[in-house]
């Protein structure tokens, strides 16, 4: 059996999350407080300054949090997975699983990475439910429309749009008349995963210069192209992951074409479980 493991991104944070890991893993828990300059344990169990929600630590708090969780799965496995994908934030996590850094480069990657896309005003996100995605592409044609993106394929009829705050609430009624089984303006501050980010991704880009990367010890699928990351593409990938869609369903459909795959989401909660079935069909 072919085993992959799936890495969730941003809307997978809970408090309480990690709580039974910190304990087991001391001394990574340890180095990812002296990075941060705060508790991550307290973060993530407790939360007390409700922060859990803000970008730019809820991707230091999910990297985290994932991480441990796949170095308990491997120490359980006693090995390590075939394949590793993961969604947005979580590609950080499958790039660490693939040894292509260690754990603390990667934690002041995406330290850096949440605090530029926490510095994204005006722009909002929303979600498109049991719509075919040609339909969404179709009434973003339209040039009312022409400032919102496609952020997020996440399964056939779940779409993610980005683009400035006010486009995003107006265009909620023409896709409720469309059909759209629900519509949800997401709670979130930034247009990520749009062509908005840019200046994100470009200050992004002259950080990664500082950083040397290793060849994937295992396949790691692009959110970028949908197809294995390649050892010259990691720093072009997580620049241009800022600003592009995430082609969750082709990455998956990729996946699937292996023969006798087994998946397993590691990290909290069960949100590309719930993906999966759905592309599945």
């Amino acid at each position: 059996m072919i085993k992959i493991h799936l890495f969730p991104g941003q809307g997978s944070q809970k408090v309480g999350m990690g709580k039974e890991l910190f304990s087991l893993f001391p001394d990574e828990t340890a180095l990812a407080s002296e990075i941060l300059g705060y508790s991550i344990e307290s973060l993530c169990v407790e939360d007390p300054q409700q922060l859990l929600n803000r970008t730019d630590y809820t991707q230091p708090a999910l990297y985290v949090v994932n991480a441990l969780s796949y170095f308990q799965k491997v120490k359980e496995m006693g090995g390590k997975p075939d394949y590793v994908a993961g969604h947005s934030l979580g590609e950080y996590n499958a790039l660490l699983a693939a040894e292509v850094f260690d754990f603390a480069t990667g934690l002041k990657l995406v330290q850096k990475r949440g605090a530029l896309m926490a510095q994204a005003q005006g722009g909002g996100m929303a979600a498109v439910l049991g719509m075919p995605v040609e339909r969404i592409q179709e009434l973003l044609k339209n040039p009312a429309y022409a400032s919102i993106d496609v952020a997020n394929y996440n399964a056939p009829e779940q779409t993610v749009i980005s683009g400035p705050a006010e486009a995003i609430q107006k265009a909620k009624a023409d896709f409720d008349a469309a059909g759209a089984k629900r519509y949800v303006v997401l709670p979130v501050s930034g247009a990520f995963h749009s062509r908005y980010m840019q200046p994100s991704q470009e200050e992004f880009a002259n950080f990664l210069e500082g950083f040397t990367f290793g060849s994937p010890s295992i396949p790691v699928i692009s959110n970028v192209e949908a197809r294995p990351y390649r050892l010259e593409e990691v720093k072009s990938n997580l620049s241009k992951q800022i600003t592009s869609s995430v082609r969750w369903v082709e990455t998956i459909r990729l996946l699937l074409e292996i023969p006798e795959v087994e998946f397993e989401e590691v990290g909290p909660g069960r949100v590309l479980t719930g993906l999966l079935k759905q592309i599945k069909g």
